[in-house]
């Protein structure tokens, strides 16, 4: 198999894993989609010249703005003289000054007139009502997409208030679509901007099970017409549909979704797998998806318990034992005397003695590798009397014991 082939099979999975509109085209096609919904709710307000306001809401990583990218996309190739978008963030317009100012110059770009950097907030708001009137007359949408949705909804919510208020004009002609991935959303809302909203909402859900396998498909199988050998498309698609049959895969993509089932972090496990193939074979194999959940899963704190002393998981080990005992808080000093106990009970064999001042700077070092922190901000204080706590779960304890480590201390654990 020459590289050159399977170099080419490697470019086009990976444009594709990096084009949303691709992957979720394949959700398009049902009538009961987010996409067909949403496209319906917006198309019915520019073809009926209709003001509609609507809520896309769902964990972040689920194809909010990727569904409503494809559809602005599809409506713009359908009426290209009959939408306007502005699109506002709440992260970066969050103050109503500076969001209503953003509006104003995104539409005379839009509409090439001259933007005014020192207009006030009335000047602007009188501004945007003009354009909105302006627009509708010329039978023309302006669709405002209000990303973090929630951020607008803070403070006095004046921008929010008189972008719907102006919309109840029988002259204007617009749409406003909020995007949050808070499902309270709407509920933040005072009482005179929720009098203006329409109340609709569309719901973003990670994908299920057989959502995942279309998509694993969607992605993965090459097209039988492009320009690669047909005899290694063939085969290519053969391997990855055993592959996807294969009950160990559906173990991988298990344990994947168990930690983050969106589809930002499958796409991330498709791309790292990808990026695997040997391109001497050019083929992927189960391997390469049981690495890439790997790497995915790599936990930072068992890397950097792997280079812990002995002393150090001592000292986590003590502080382990003083929380299991419900001990709420405790200090240097508490686990010396627990890690005095500790070795006089079960007298420690092929385990040295270390002196106090010894076991400072191991805990100073713990300190240095947030591996625990302060639980307390008496800054004043010595550090032997400071309130501490563990960062390091009782699993990730268990697994930092099993690489290279004295035996009685996983035990100690017990």
């Amino acid at each position: 198999m020459g590289r050159g082939i399977a170099e080419e099979a490697l470019v086009l999975v990976r444009r594709r894993l990096c084009d949303p509109n691709f992957i979720f085209s394949l959700f398009s096609d049902s009538s009961d989609s987010n996409y067909s919904k949403l496209k319906f709710i917006v198309s019915s307000s520019v073809t009926e010249a209709c003001n509609n306001s609507i809520l896309l809401l769902g964990p972040r990583g689920c194809g909010k703005i990727a569904v409503l990218d494809l559809v602005l996309e599809d409506l713009l190739k359908e009426y290209p003289e009959m939408i306007t978008v502005i699109k506002l963030n709440g992260l970066l317009h969050c103050d109503d000054n500076c969001a209503l100012k953003e509006i104003a110059r995104q539409l005379c770009i839009e509409h090439e007139l001259m933007f005014s950097k020192m207009a006030s907030f009335d000047d602007n708001s009188q501004f945007m009502i003009a354009m909105l009137r302006e627009c509708g007359l010329a039978h023309k949408t302006v669709i405002f997409i209000l990303d973090e949705f929630d951020l607008f909804a803070q403070g006095k919510q004046r921008l929010l208030y008189s972008l719907l208020d102006a919309m109840q004009s029988v002259t204007s002609q617009a749409v406003v679509i909020g995007v949050s991935c808070r499902l309270d959303a709407d509920q933040l809302l005072e009482k005179r901007v929720r009098s203006r909203f329409s109340h609709r909402k569309l719901l973003f859900h990670p994908p299920s099970k057989d959502d995942i396998q279309r998509l694993l498909k969607h992605i993965l199988q090459l097209p039988t017409d492009s320009t690669l050998p047909h005899d290694y498309v063939t085969k290519f698609n053969s391997k990855i549909s055993s592959i996807l049959a294969d009950k160990r895969f559906m173990e991988v993509v298990d344990k994947l979704s168990d930690s983050d089932s969106t589809f930002s972090n499958l796409i991330r496990f498709l791309f790292c797998a990808v990026n695997l193939i040997d391109l001497k074979s050019g083929f992927i194999t189960l391997e390469n998806f049981k690495s890439a959940l790997s790497t995915l899963h790599r936990q930072t704190k068992l890397d950097c318990l792997n280079d812990c002393s002995n002393l150090e998981f001592y000292i986590m080990v003590c502080m382990r034992r003083l929380e299991a005992k419900e001990q709420e808080s405790y200090n240097f000093n508490s686990l010396m005397s627990e890690y005095n106990k500790v070795h006089d009970t079960f007298r420690l064999q092929n385990f040295d003695y270390y002196s106090r001042s010894v076991c400072l700077r191991a805990f100073e070092h713990l300190l240095d590798r947030q591996l625990i922190e302060f639980s307390d901000k008496g800054h004043n204080q010595s550090i032997e009397f400071r309130s501490v706590k563990l960062l390091v779960s009782p699993y990730e304890l268990h697994q930092g014991l099993k690489i290279n480590r004295p035996s009685i201390l996983g035990k100690l654990m017990e």
